[in-house]
């Protein structure tokens, strides 16, 4: 789910549709939870469908780290990619906010940490990067690391409207974070290698 303070905008021709912050959204906020409503589907059952649901998945899933296609049910599937994105993905199921979101902004993503299955050439930002790649989450998952672990234990300092979706197993993880029993775990945990 993604956060309630925000909402589906046209952003340009271009680009499409986006999901835009309504209200300021600290950095540390959780801006996305992966929720009991969210669909898995598994390769297989992606092999044995129709063309056309193929290709929804192909544009709206990510993968996680077992090949499986995630399909988000709500307006978290319309999140743009960004190589100087303000949301990362964590190895906890959830996305938080690296830095400080505005009203009128755009929540972004780096598609290179979701498994993508082909390169794709993104939107010229004025970055080094300007490709994506299925292999960038080896690559770049020390700088996100550091980004993550920048605000992560901000967590709990802030209003955290999505904390209730949160399984408990995550709860309980993330809180042995916080109390320094166990290390952040790496976003590269989420990376998933095509055999």
């Amino acid at each position: 789910m993604i956060h309630p303070n925000t909402r589906l905008e046209f952003i340009s021709e271009k680009v499409g549709h986006g999901v835009v912050a309504t209200k300021f959204i600290p950095a540390g906020t959780i801006t996305w939870v992966l929720d009991d409503l969210d669909r898995e589907f598994t390769p297989k059952q992606y092999q044995k469908m129709n063309s056309p649901y193929k290709e929804i998945l192909d544009f709206y899933t990510y993968r996680n780290n077992k090949g499986n296609y995630i399909l988000c049910w709500d307006n978290g599937r319309f999140v743009n990619h960004s190589f100087n994105s303000n949301c990362l993905t964590t190895a906890y199921d959830f996305e938080v906010a690296i830095r400080d979101i505005h009203p009128g902004e755009q929540l972004t993503d780096d598609y290179g940490y979701l498994n993508i299955q082909a390169p794709f050439r993104g939107i010229d930002e004025g970055t080094r990067r300007k490709t994506v790649y299925p292999d960038d989450l080896p690559r770049y998952y020390k700088s996100w690391d550091k980004k993550i672990g920048a605000v992560f234990y901000r967590i709990p300092d802030l209003d955290q409207p999505l904390k209730p979706l949160l399984k408990t197993k995550v709860l309980k993880q993330i809180e042995a974070v916080f109390s320094g029993k166990e290390e952040l775990a790496s976003i590269l945990n989420n990376y998933y290698k095509e055999q």
